[in-house]
């Protein structure tokens, strides 16, 4: 093969991180063994030793979701990309490889239902799943619960279920729903049942409002490049201008993707806070970018930006997978934490385990069966 069919090839894989990418180690595996990303093949007989990182951010879109879905009309299951095509088997493999021990699931396409009463019966479909998941492969998942909050009864109803009867870890949201993004005050009621629980928000990116699903802001960029991040961001920073981790603080929230922007622009908020409604102030600023948890997934922008700016105890080890191939996740996203000087040995386990262990209490339950 030639010199650029093999740099097409690679650099489709990289941005695809399709199906075949599920099966397939590093390019150059033993380089990745040496940065201990990939798992080493002398300790098959030692799975537990080897397996020791948290991933917070894993999706799921679980077969018998897909299932269910199809007979509703909500998708064909022919015409769903790479990272909706989810499978234990492929999973368990990737996270044998990155040497994870827990993978935390994000469910995946839950903004599709038409009606309050079709959402309650797709969740009840996603719940079971899940459930089965946890018991069939005891301590390698735990799960988020799907917030839905253009149906609010629902969503109260699910955490609810989730929380008190099926052992869920924190809830899952989109950084904004129709244009509106997270600290809008039509959530209060969410974030306050939430903050009752003393729970743990994950929100998530997908295309920016006002734009058809998957088609380009910019013709050639996929919108996961520039878009994800900026959704990202607007979340947070409206979270900080909102006062929202004041009005609710045994809330916690973890944005995705390092905080896409936020660290890199938080001295523009400082100088340009006094321009919002209301002004955000620089110390609001400093204290909620110390308030907020970040992961890995991505995968991480610079280490030493998120270390200045948030402490390296509030990052949390996150793979995207299957959205980011093995490929990604054991040659990009594991040497960014492994290899980058800006962590220590002490900060780098807080990363992988530790920090997630403290954020999320009801995660030790699973991890204690690894």
């Amino acid at each position: 093969m030639s010199n650029s069919r093999q740099s097409v090839s690679r650099r489709s894989l990289l941005i695809a991180g399709g199906a075949a990418a599920s099966v397939v180690a590093a390019p150059d595996e033993s380089r990745a063994l040496a940065r201990g990303t990939v798992r080493p093949t002398d300790t098959a007989g030692d799975d537990a030793a080897w397996r020791t990182k948290i991933d917070v951010h894993h999706h799921v879109t679980a077969p018998a979701w897909v299932d269910w879905a199809e007979r509703e009309g909500l998708l064909r299951r022919q015409e769903l990309l790479w990272w909706a095509r989810w499978d234990v088997d492929s999973a368990l493999d990737v996270m044998d490889r990155a040497g994870i021990a827990t993978a935390v699931l994000h469910p995946t396409m839950q903004d599709r239902y038409r009606t309050p009463a079709q959402a309650k019966e797709g969740l009840t479909v996603v719940f079971q799943a899940l459930t089965d998941l946890t018991h069939e492969h005891p301590g390698r998942f735990a799960f988020l619960c799907p917030a839905l909050l253009d149906h609010p009864e629902v969503t109260t109803w699910a955490l609810r279920r989730a929380f008190d009867d099926l052992g869920a870890v924190g809830v899952s949201v989109k950084a904004n729903y129709n244009g509106v993004y997270l600290g809008d005050p039509s959530y209060d009621r969410f974030l306050a049942e939430l903050d009752e629980r003393s729970g743990v928000l994950f929100t998530h990116p997908l295309d920016l409002p006002g734009r058809p699903p998957g088609v380009p802001t910019v013709a050639g960029i996929p919108n996961f490049m520039c878009d994800f991040a900026l959704d990202t961001t607007r979340a947070a920073v409206n979270l900080i201008r909102t006062r929202t981790l004041d009005r609710y603080p045994r809330l916690s929230v973890v944005l995705p993707h390092a905080g896409g922007f936020l660290p890199h622009i938080a001295t523009r908020i400082d100088a340009f806070g006094g321009f919002c409604v209301p002004p955000i102030d620089a110390a609001r600023v400093r204290d909620y970018l110390h308030r907020f948890y970040y992961d890995t997934a991505g995968p991480l922008s610079p280490a030493c930006t998120l270390v200045a700016t948030a402490g390296a105890d509030r990052i949390l080890y996150g793979t995207d997978w299957p959205a980011a191939s093995v490929d990604i996740i054991t040659g990009f996203t594991g040497p960014a934490v492994e290899a980058d000087h800006a962590f220590t040995d002490h900060q780098r386990r807080g990363i992988y385990r530790d920090n997630a262990l403290r954020l999320v209490p009801a995660l030790k339950r699973a991890c204690d069966t690894t």
